[in-house]
């Protein structure tokens, strides 16, 4: 179903604060600056709470998490200059925990660009290298498509922040901007340059504003994810039925589809696999789950004739992928082609969303079939001080539980 804009707008914050709305947003995070105030009334008018912070750095850090819990993107609106470069720590956290969030930085207006006007910087120079696309709006009609494409950005692929940039100009009513750029003007020019002038102003405000009361799609666009290969999911699936001592890692990429957190439950529990949860997916299985691991991860991983990583990087972590037994396989599965292949190349690297593949992989009806061969004839990967390892696979998974209980 289209969602039309449901009367014509009173200023451009308003096309903000509606669209924002229709994308699901509730929250709108943010520490008031005169750049910003029309976009900030525009989203208390449409029914957003809008939190006001004491730092800048905050609003990020809170958008993140509200991205986190809710799955719908977060939202913070700074203030141009200052207002936005105390954000760089908390968008740049956002981006490395691939974090959908769409950062509204206010600007000074369109024709003061680049001539000292206040709190006027490369804004996109400070930007461009923390996040997922970064744009200017430059005309009214165009906040709306802007908008929504920087929230399938957000989402798309692997999710982090987008930032678009709001001149002030654009953002207060036509009849108040029309007055700032009259008293701008000659009101008896005198000359040919003062009347080139008055002309150059009357056309950009008749430009920024034109078509701006027209009816607008705020429809959210679909959001677009990789597309898995289905024979190497289906080999994968052999790979589990057939392994003796698998286990499995999920992170916080396989919890990003905060709606499907209870059916990725269900799928862990189908595949049966002994599990470490890092990241996000802390929680996911209780604290009573059979399944869930807590301690001796690193001994596990030696272990393992089968680890499947469910959007978990090869990165300090896991010691830059040398973590794992000589001969164990390696299935990762990751939205990101980097993070498949970090440090050290899987045997089998499937690119997609990994709560998704997961479900498809519990689907197929894999589990862990067969109990755990003695492993007494292995050489021992014990350090001295540490007690030998178990003699079956079940019975590591049980000393593990049974640590967790004990120490939870």
């Amino acid at each position: 179903m289209r969602l039309m804009s449901t009367a014509p707008p009173t200023h451009g914050g308003q096309l903000v604060g509606e669209t924002i709305a229709k994308h699901g947003v509730r929250f709108v995070f943010t520490l008031c600056g005169g750049h910003i105030s029309p976009i900030l009334v525009g989203c208390k008018d449409h029914g957003l709470r809008v939190i006001d912070v004491r730092d800048e750095a905050t609003t990020v850090f809170a958008a993140d998490a509200v991205a986190r819990l809710s799955g719908v993107p977060g939202v913070a609106v700074v203030t141009a200059g200052p207002g936005l470069t105390n954000t760089i720590t908390a968008v740049k956290n956002a981006q490395m925990a691939q974090s959908p969030l769409v950062v509204l930085g206010g600007a000074t207006a369109t024709v003061l660009k680049g001539r000292g006007s206040l709190q006027d910087i490369d804004q996109f120079a400070l930007m461009k290298p923390h996040v997922k696309g970064a744009t200017s709006v430059r005309r009214v009609r165009d906040i709306v498509p802007t908008l929504r494409r920087a929230f399938v950005a957000a989402q798309s692929d692997v999710p982090g922040p987008v930032f678009v940039e709001f001149p002030v100009d654009l953002l207060y009513p036509a009849g108040t901007v029309r007055d700032w750029y009259r008293a701008a003007s000659a009101s008896t020019p005198r000359n040919l340059q003062q009347r080139l002038l008055n002309w150059y102003l009357n056309r950009h405000v008749e430009k920024m504003f034109a078509h701006a009361d027209a009816p607008f799609d705020m429809t959210p666009l679909p959001v677009t994810l990789p597309t898995y290969d289905a024979g190497k999911l289906r080999t994968a699936g052999e790979w589990i039925a057939g392994a003796v001592r698998p286990l499995l890692l999920i992170g916080s990429q396989a919890t990003l589809n905060a709606g499907e957190i209870m059916a990725l439950q269900k799928a862990v529990e189908a595949l049966g696999i002994p599990v470490y949860l890092s990241g996000m997916a802390r929680g996911l299985l209780g604290r009573q789950n059979s399944l869930q691991l807590r301690h001796q991860r690193k001994r596990a991983l030696k272990e393992a004739d089968l680890v499947i990583l469910a959007g978990v990087p090869m990165d300090f972590r896991l010691n830059y992928g040398r973590d794992f037994g000589g001969g164990t396989r390696l299935i990762a599965l990751n939205r990101s082609k980097r993070d498949l292949v970090q440090n050290r190349r899987p045997h089998m690297a499937i690119l997609g969303d990994p709560g998704n593949l997961l479900r498809a992989l519990a689907d197929t009806g894999c589990r862990r079939c067969a109990p755990a061969k003695p492993t007494a004839n292995r050489q021992s990967t014990a350090k001295p001080n540490q007690p030998p390892l178990p003699s079956t696979w079940l019975a590591f998974v049980g000393v593990s539980m049974a640590s967790s209980r004990t120490t939870a």
